[in-house]
């Protein structure tokens, strides 16, 4: 199994990464703070005004690292990357899938079953939970309602069904979401989802992890030979990594969402993390991303049963294992593609 490296996150405005040896040395006004050996790495995520010098990109590449470009407040720019790896009759055979109607829909389906069970657990898990009898009934009908679109789902012929169904599914799954907010209700409330800009502090948060997972899934799929930018789901479009988009909608709930609503919960981040900008979005100082990015990794090293392969793994290691199944099953290895449905 590939062993769960560590992400090198540099939020520091100013930083400078150079290459000393086999190391990642990073500086800032010329003092450096930390030296990080390249094997210990399975990339580095730079935000806002960070540079790199050409010798320490050519060190990454040589050692599979990637380095991805994001702006201060997370949003994602580009990525750098070695040699592109896996066998080009895989990239072929998944290039004749997206093409081919029956098996974009077959894939597409399944994708978005696991990502509407894996909501649909998160919302009966705080229906046994929580103790307001009104967060009760609200959490279990909307499951209800969850369940139902699952059934269609499973008979939807097409894909223009499916994103239907994905997209109801997402719209329930959201009216139910304030109520699993319980601390600090005056600063962190849901009423709607929000991007470009997120318009509240939980939706700044929440596109600032699925931007965390989206480079993840990329990444991942990169390593087995996958091409990130084409997609079943989400079809093709210049710049966008939509089979990142897909793969991750399977753990966007479980991962993403259930950290946010722990950081909040717990108090680990305060309403005085986020700030409104001029054009009306909100967005996390460096403090909170510090603390966002310390308890993503912490997440990530949390071990389950994966549902597949019956094996205790990482948390971070399911969208790798993920990619591997996908591709296993694009090659003919496998009779259908098993997606992440959480436990």
């Amino acid at each position: 199994m590939k062993p769960l490296l560590n992400t090198l996150f540099v939020t520091t405005q100013g930083a400078y990464l150079a290459r000393e040896g086999l190391t990642v040395a990073v500086s800032v006004e010329h003092e450096t703070l930390a030296r990080i050996p390249i094997h210990t790495l399975h990339s580095i995520v730079c935000f806002g005004v960070v540079s790199c010098s050409p010798f320490l990109l050519q060190l990454a590449s040589e050692h599979n690292v990637t380095v991805s470009f994001c702006t201060e407040h997370g949003r994602f720019i580009a990525r750098m990357q070695g040699p592109i790896s896996g066998n080009v009759l895989l990239r072929r055979a998944q290039y004749r899938a997206t093409d081919d109607a029956t098996l974009a829909s077959g894939i597409a389906r399944t994708v978005v079953l696991a990502k509407i069970a894996n909501c649909r657990t998160v919302l009966l898990r705080a229906s046994r939970e929580t103790e307001i009898a009104e967060h009760e009934q609200q959490f279990t009908a909307a499951a209800s309602r969850m369940r139902r679109i699952l059934s269609q789902t499973e008979t939807a012929p097409d894909l223009d069904l499916i994103r239907g169904m994905e997209g109801d599914a997402a719209s329930t799954y959201f009216s139910a979401f304030d109520p699993l907010i319980v601390a600090d209700k005056e600063n962190f409330y849901f009423r709607a989802r929000s991007r470009r800009p997120p318009l509240d502090n939980v939706n700044a948060l929440l596109s600032f992890l699925y931007t965390l997972l989206a480079n993840d899934t990329a990444a991942a799929l990169d390593a087995v030979g996958l091409d990130p930018q084409v997609g079943f789901l989400h079809r093709e479009r210049p710049g966008r990594p939509s089979l990142a988009l897909d793969l991750m909608e399977e753990f966007r709930p479980v991962l993403a969402d259930r950290l946010a609503l722990t950081l909040i919960n717990r108090r680990q981040i305060t309403a005085d993390g986020f700030h409104t900008v001029e054009s009306g979005g909100v967005t996390m100082n460096d403090e909170t991303r510090k603390t966002v990015l310390t308890q993503w990794q912490l997440r990530k090293q949390e071990e389950i049963v994966h549902p597949f392969l019956q094996e205790r793994v990482s948390f971070g290691l399911v969208p790798y294992i993920q990619a591997l199944l996908l591709a296993r099953y694009l090659r003919g290895d496998l009779d259908g593609y098993p997606a992440f449905f959480w436990r």
